[in-house]
């Protein structure tokens, strides 16, 4: 392929509303050579497709349909993610068996191409590169490859086609001990190497073998963030931890108030800034679902509510915070104290949630005695 493909998320209404208007589709990996795009024009957005086209050396394109940035999809002209996702499959199943007799005919062949073949052939075209813009005779950097890999008599051997991710994961840890930066660069000229070796001939090499070399030589760097994306997954609190949180909230505080914040939390997976901006409106009884404000977080402000289905026992706890209540109300509120003595605090209004230091305060169900007049408990 010819660069790297800058990853959107695509998959929901509020990340794409965020996005901008402009020529190039916003992109997103289905896997190696697929990828499934977002045109995002002024008056509505398109889903389009693009298959990497080794052959002719270029991407394949096509057009999807429209996406349901506005309203409901309905799987045939008007698309939501996954049903975009299903059509760009379909399309790049007949873009594969589009192969013409000759190809075919060569891809019985299956001339053996080794490790040191890709390596080689890399090499010259960075130093043929290389000589072209310094106009010198001089050898490009990628030669580091003749000691770090080609010296690996066993790994330089190897036919590309039975190269495997434990084989490139075994060269890595083998590496001597370098600079970070200067292991990076030996690992990424390596994957280079490989990759435009699968791109040349990628007719007579595994489908997956681009998968291959991605995860095996991955940096460390990408995996230790994978280890820390794993420990924050591992955060997500299991469904009869989230039970008993609900009826530690409920019997703490007595008017509801804390448990119906922690229920919305719980359902939604939604930020208390969102949850706190919520009105009466937003519980659609009829429809069973919330309507969630959208994060404030990022680039731009969203527009678009966030529609997340719940079940009949999250719209039931709901109920007292609706009944009997405008539209147009905040739809979670909880009291507020006035002091009216030296050690006397009394209930005076209510109002909706200012900050999440308030849960903390409620839970804790601490002496309104001890709280000072700004206390964003009982101011």
């Amino acid at each position: 392929m010819t660069r790297h493909v800058t990853e959107t998320r695509l998959q929901d209404r509020a990340a794409r509303a965020r996005l901008r208007p402009r020529e190039e589709p916003y992109w997103r990996a289905i896997s190696e050579g697929r990828h499934v795009g977002y045109f995002k024009g002024i008056r509505g957005g398109k889903w389009v497709t693009r298959f990497w086209e080794a052959a002719q050396n270029k991407y394949v394109k096509d057009r999807l349909g429209d996406s349901d940035d506005t309203v409901e999809a309905d799987g045939i002209q008007i698309l939501n993610w996954k049903q975009a996702v299903d059509k760009a499959m379909a399309w790049f199943t007949a873009q594969e068996t589009k192969e013409p007799a000759a190809e075919a005919k060569a891809d019985q062949i299956r001339p053996s191409l080794r490790v040191r073949d890709a390596i080689n052939s890399y090499i010259a075209k960075r130093d043929t590169r290389h000589q072209s813009r310094t106009e010198t005779r001089g050898k490009s950097d990628a030669h580091r490859l003749e000691r770090h890999v080609l010296n690996d008599a066993n790994l330089a051997n190897t036919d590309l086609v039975d190269l495997t991710e434990v084989a490139l994961q075994d060269w890595q840890e083998h590496l001597p001990n370098l600079k970070a930066s200067g292991r990076r660069r030996i690992i990424n000229d390596f994957k280079a190497a490989l990759n435009a070796a699968y791109i040349q001939h990628r007719r007579i090499l595994p489908a997956d073998f681009p998968i291959t070399v991605k995860h095996g030589l991955k940096c460390a760097a990408v995996e230790d963030g994978e280890a820390q994306s794993e420990a924050r997954e591992n955060q997500i609190l299991a469904d009869e931890q989230v039970r008993k949180l609900i009826e530690a909230a409920a019997s703490i505080d007595e008017d509801g108030d804390l448990a119906r914040m922690v229920i919305i939390l719980a359902a939604t997976g939604a930020r208390f800034s969102q949850v706190r901006r919520m009105f009466v409106r937003d519980v659609q009884i009829d429809q069973s679902r919330l309507l969630v404000p959208p994060s404030r977080k990022g680039r731009g402000k969203a527009c678009v509510y966030l529609r997340i289905p719940v079940g009949e026992d999250v719209l039931t706890a709901l109920a007292p915070a609706v009944s009997g209540r405008s539209a147009n109300e905040p739809l979670l509120e909880r009291w507020r104290h006035v002091q009216t003595a030296p050690m006397t605090w009394e209930r005076d209004k209510r109002g909706p949630w200012n900050s999440a230091s308030e849960l903390c305060q409620t839970a804790f169900k601490r002496d309104p005695r001890s709280a000072s007049k700004r206390d964003p408990l009982f101011g």
